[in-house]
């Protein structure tokens, strides 16, 4: 194994294990404080879909899962659009029933397909990406609720470049351990995609108590 390969390996179990052992945190960067101006917003867009374990949980597996098919840059677009129009039906009033039972379900979901089915279809993965990012979209636009034109634009702004980066950057790091893996994902992935799928349980769980 490369220097390089082990650099990988070890990046991917550390996410693995961050996400198995972290506990379910705060969701709101602000305390619960609805943005109020750009730079309000911009960072809580920022810190929203990271400091929200599940929502991290479920980009890591749209990475991992996207590096199969060797699309860093694209594939991770239909959560992007998607978690966009979430957002925009929140912010317009139309609720998902369920709202925090539908994101531990996408986030297992995510996690069994990134451990066991990564050889699914490019276009069901784009749906499967499109469903989650929708799901997760409208529940990341919770605190952002009754906020003015400016700070709302910019949370959004922040949403999409912090949840692009995480995704991009998850699958520039496994593409390279698919390297003449044509069927089952290699055991680090596999790790991966399972304590992201534990993740989701842990808030499942917890959604339904």
């Amino acid at each position: 194994m490369t220097g390089r390969s082990t650099f990988e390996t070890r990046i991917l179990l550390i996410a693995a294990g961050l996400l198995a052992a972290t506990p379910a945190l705060a969701h709101h960067p602000m305390g619960g404080t609805t943005p109020s101006t750009f730079t309000e917003g911009l960072l809580s867009g920022f810190g929203h879909p990271i400091i929200g374990v599940d929502h991290l949980a479920a980009l890591l597996a749209v990475g991992l899962i996207s590096a199969r098919f060797g699309r860093a840059f694209t594939l991770p677009g239909a959560w992007l659009l998607a978690m966009v129009a979430g957002v925009g039906l929140h912010v317009a009033a139309v609720d998902l029933p369920l709202g925090e039972v539908l994101v531990a379900l996408s986030v297992v979901g995510l996690g069994v397909v990134a451990a066991l089915r990564p050889t699914l279809p490019l276009a069901a993965a784009a749906s499967l990406f499109a469903l989650a990012g929708l799901i997760h979209g409208h529940a990341l636009a919770e605190m952002i609720i009754g906020a003015e034109t400016t700070p709302l634009a910019a949370y959004l702004a922040g949403l999409v470049a912090v949840q692009g980066a995480i995704m991009v950057g998850v699958s520039l790091v496994a593409q390279p351990l698919w390297a003449g893996v044509t069927l089952a994902a290699p055991t680090q992935l596999r790790m991966a995609g399972v304590a992201v799928a534990v993740v989701g349980a842990g808030f499942l769980v917890t959604g339904l108590a």
